[in-house]
């Protein structure tokens, strides 16, 4: 039953469990606990969550539309895990007026001619990393886009290249996946020594500051800094509103908050992306030739959206309720409960999409989602940044895949899904098998053989 007190506050009803008993639950299994309770309660339930606390889940499109659009007084993205990870200055970190100013001077990298000119390093750095796969055998894609997407971000972000594209490549991926594990165990951040989870990320986090700030005093060194076109270079010269510039440590917060938030994710839907077309070969075959054919990609973006819809890396999305109450439906939800989007929830329901659980890309063909029932970005004014960049990123890397190399179907199962803290990814790494498509590519000279040697290392 749900429940209701006498000041005119109505919560959803939900399982009567304490958390100590949904922690093991969502820890060894979310994805089937939120099936579960779904079915018992509906499109809106109470439970108190590990972290996050007594929340509300929600599951619908009209409920979520209310969630991305409510004003920032009456919910906000308040207290965010992610945020303690990444830093004070981080998105993740900010809210209100404070965010959507860092938002702005973050926006303009992310469309236009600047972003379109970051496609021919995305294209290098996949054609450079599918030119190493084996043939004939089997293999996880996923580390291999793990590459990929973290040369393409140092390189277009951070702007890095010789020996701070060596160091980074090293630093960065266990410094992320370690926090993304943290972010969902508090207890285990606490500095206990250099061998302690949270003793290694506080090391780890002061090594990175201490690269990124050497960058910034060569970087402004640089005669022809206006001339650069990637991030780093763009927000040293931007200033907010009030003329002031953004400080060296939000720099490198946002810095590190555009890595997190677009490296595993996009190298996590890549490799599902492997692993989907591999037991659907009629569609594989439509996009080779839609690759073969030229610059078409209306079925390559459609199954990229799909893949996003049937195997979102991210599986939820929340706020806090700030005002005294908070109208959700038929609820009214008191100060301080969190309200989750449950994006596996909805992406899955054949209210929303027809026939829902099963792979269809023509579904996207020429059609954009619906904004509410469509979500792996989240919504609002909370919606990822680099959204556009990550759907260009996928396009160029499944492009060049189609091209050079032709994947072996299978009629394997589907892989199962396997948490990685935060992403849900495929649980074997996305297996390929491979042959070259009119012999094996020579790997391009723009970048020394050494430095994705490096990163390959650090994979």
């Amino acid at each position: 039953m749900p429940t209701s007190t006498a000041d005119g506050l109505r919560v959803p009803p939900g399982p009567p469990l304490p958390k100590a008993l949904t922690a093991p639950l969502f820890f060894t299994n979310r994805r089937s606990t939120i099936q579960l309770l779904r079915r018992r309660y509906g499109d809106a339930f109470t439970i108190d969550l590990p972290v996050l606390g007594r929340s509300v889940i929600v599951s619908s499109p009209a409920l979520v539309k209310q969630m991305f659009t409510a004003p920032g007084d009456q919910l906000a993205w308040r207290d965010s895990p992610l945020g303690d990870m990444l830093g004070p200055g981080s998105l993740f970190s900010l809210d209100g007026p404070e965010h959507l100013r860092e938002r702005r001077l973050l926006l303009p990298p992310f469309h236009g001619a600047r972003m379109q000119s970051y496609e021919a390093i995305i294209a290098e750095e996949a054609h450079r990393e599918i030119a190493t796969w084996p043939e004939d055998r089997p293999f996880p894609t996923l580390e291999s886009f793990m590459r990929i997407t973290l040369n393409a971000i140092l390189r277009t972000v951070f702007g890095a290249e010789g020996p701070h594209l060596r160091r980074l490549a090293g630093l960065l991926p266990g410094m992320v996946t370690l926090a993304s594990r943290l972010t969902l165990m508090t207890a285990l951040r606490r500095d206990l020594g250099p061998c302690s989870p949270g003793g290694k990320l506080l090391r780890m986090r002061a090594e990175y500051d201490a690269i990124v700030d050497e960058m910034i005093d060569e970087a402004l060194a640089d005669p022809r800094l206006a001339e650069r076109a990637d991030v780093m270079a763009l927000l040293l010269g931007a200033h907010y509103e009030d003329g002031s510039a953004m400080s060296r440590s939000a720099i490198a917060d946002e810095l590190l908050t555009l890595l997190a938030a677009g490296h595993e994710t996009t190298a996590t839907t890549l490799a599902w992306t492997v692993e989907r077309l591999r037991r659907h070969p009629w569609i594989l075959e439509r996009l080779r030739r839609e690759a073969d054919g030229g610059d078409e990609n209306a079925l390559r973006m459609a199954t990229i959206l799909e893949v996003q819809r049937t195997r979102p890396v991210i599986v939820a999305t929340s706020r806090t309720v700030v005002s005294d109450a908070f109208d959700l439906g038929e609820w009214r939800l008191p100060r301080g409960m969190r309200v989750v989007a449950s994006v596996l929830m909805v992406h899955t329901d054949d209210r929303f999409f027809e026939r829902a659980r099963e792979f269809q890309p023509d579904r996207f063909v020429d059609r954009r989602p619906d904004t509410y029932a469509w979500i792996p970005f989240g919504g609002g004014t909370r919606r990822c940044i680099g959204a556009a960049f990550a759907h260009m990123e996928m396009d160029v890397v499944l492009r060049t895949l189609l091209r050079e190399v032709d994947l072996e179907t299978t009629p394997v199962r589907g892989e199962r899904w396997r948490s990685r803290g935060i992403a849900f990814a495929p649980a074997d790494g996305g297996v390929a098998v491979v042959r070259r498509r009119g012999g094996a590519p020579d790997v391009p000279d723009a970048a020394p053989v050494g430095e994705r040697a490096a990163v390959g290392a650090a994979g």
